[in-house]
């Protein structure tokens, strides 16, 4: 618990959410690149043998996936910083859960498109 009682406590927490948001989302992105970039080698080279294309699938996937529970993760680290700030910590009217649902959205997306890239294998 922070005896603090200095609302930039909250707004470094914050900063440190939408850091690993970011990184989240980077992750989720280079593992797209790395999936389409394994379907384009192989609509380059035909002859090229499928077991590639599948190890440019599950490294993307993989990635997209890692993304996600990154930043689930950083979801729940968050709320658990919240749970031991005082109220003092936190400036009135201060919308708290707007970084939450930020990173929620980026998880739900990076999901929705682990599961595209699954299904258009």
């Amino acid at each position: 618990m922070s005896d603090l009682k200095d609302p930039r406590v909250l707004f470094a927490a914050e900063r440190t959410l939408l850091a690993w948001n970011r990184t989240a989302l980077a992750l989720m992105a280079f593992g797209f690149g790395v999936e389409r970039f394994g379907l384009f080698m192989h609509t380059l080279s035909p002859a090229m043998p499928a077991s590639q294309r599948g190890a440019s699938l599950w490294l993307g996937l993989a990635l997209v996936v890692l993304g996600v529970a990154l930043a689930v993760l950083s979801v729940v680290q968050y709320r658990h910083v919240l749970k031991t700030l005082q109220p003092a910590e936190i400036p009135d009217r201060y919308v708290i859960n707007l970084p939450v649902h930020a990173t929620l959205a980026v998880a739900g997306i990076g999901a929705v498109l682990a599961v595209y890239l699954l299904l258009s294998a």
